[in-house]
């Protein structure tokens, strides 16, 4: 009896080592994606993207707010102006002054396009679960509403450092040395509201653009793997679908983003911009439709298709590299 006990424990570790030793289930295997995952390749796609096109970008909130380096109103805006403002800029300030306030967009860009990413993956998987469409694409009003509650998300997160991001573009040097200071003097001079001053009209605009731009770059993927049989787009046809979202997605919502940067811009242009339907109507009476709600949609067309395209590229590429690094096993959770 003693023999047979001795006998069972001396096997035992050996069972032990055996259970320890099985080899993992293709489940253990299979890369893990979280949600930190989705905040950094959103985070560095947005840095990217914005950095490549922030001397347009700023261009255009020149254009927007009415106020010009030289003190000079535009009446009509168009390309050939945009890249004339461009030239003058360079000449006048240098190559550097082209990204004014870039700083200030990093800081601002960077958490939202991260949030942004993250939430929009979080969202569709919990549309999907509440649709019955879990792992597979979504039908299209889900879709939609997948990019229209991250873009809400991230602009109701980050929207003091836009109203900051505005202000450093349409000033002077001398008068807002750094980010700090911008907030420091808005809240000592005018108020702390005043940072929030425009985040209606941001809102509004977002819901559609967001929804839209998602959207449609998720339907074009959708649409080119039915008919390529190719579970992945090439790079280049990434560009071409995320320009596509971004060029639809913005005429739709740019006269909310006029809006937004007179009211963002009100208290260095000297105008007095209340209320989101009084901006309008005062924009359209001074200007006109087309070249007051408007102004600067060409150029929107010419930056917003490649924000978007290498925006959406980037994370997409960034998002794969990160999967098969977490398969290798250089990353562990």
């Amino acid at each position: 009896m003693a023999h047979r006990v001795h006998d069972r424990q001396s096997r035992l570790p050996v069972a032990q080592a055996t259970v320890l030793a099985l080899p993992p289930t293709s489940q253990d295997l299979r890369p893990r994606w979280t949600a930190l995952d989705s905040l950094l390749c959103g985070a560095f796609a947005g840095a990217v993207a914005k950095t490549v096109i922030a001397p347009l970008d700023r261009t255009k909130i020149i254009f927007q707010g009415l106020l010009l380096l030289t003190n000079m109103l535009y009446c009509v805006c168009c390309t050939q102006e945009a890249f004339r403002l461009i030239y003058c800029t360079y000449m006048k300030h240098g190559l550097l002054s082209l990204w004014r306030g870039n700083s200030a967009t990093m800081v601002r860009v960077m958490p939202y396009a991260a949030i942004q990413f993250c939430s929009h993956e979080q969202y569709k998987k919990l549309l999907g679960n509440y649709f019955g469409y879990q792992g597979k694409a979504l039908p299209p009003f889900p879709r939609f509403l997948a990019g229209s509650l991250a873009g809400t998300t991230a602009a109701m997160l980050t929207y003091p450092l836009d109203m900051v991001r505005a202000r450093m573009a349409v000033t002077a040097r001398e008068m807002y040395s750094n980010i700090m200071h911008v907030f420091v003097r808005i809240s000592q001079e005018e108020g702390v509201k005043t940072l929030y001053r425009g985040f209606t009209p941001t809102i509004l605009g977002v819901i559609p653009y967001a929804g839209i731009t998602f959207f449609t770059y998720e339907t074009l993927k959708k649409l080119h793997t039915e008919k390529t049989k190719r579970s992945q787009p090439y790079p280049h046809e990434r560009l071409a679908f995320g320009a596509c979202a971004g060029l639809i997605g913005q005429s739709a919502s740019y006269p909310l983003d006029v809006v937004r940067r007179r009211m963002q811009t009100a208290g260095v242009t000297g105008s007095s911009y209340g209320t989101i339907l009084g901006t309008m109507r005062e924009i359209v009476t001074q200007e006109g439709v087309v070249r007051g709600l408007y102004k600067g949609l060409s150029m929107n067309w010419l930056k917003g298709p490649v924000a978007v395209g290498i925006s959406f590229t980037t994370f997409d590429i960034t998002h794969s590299l990160l999967l098969k690094l977490h398969q290798m096993g250089y990353f562990t959770h």
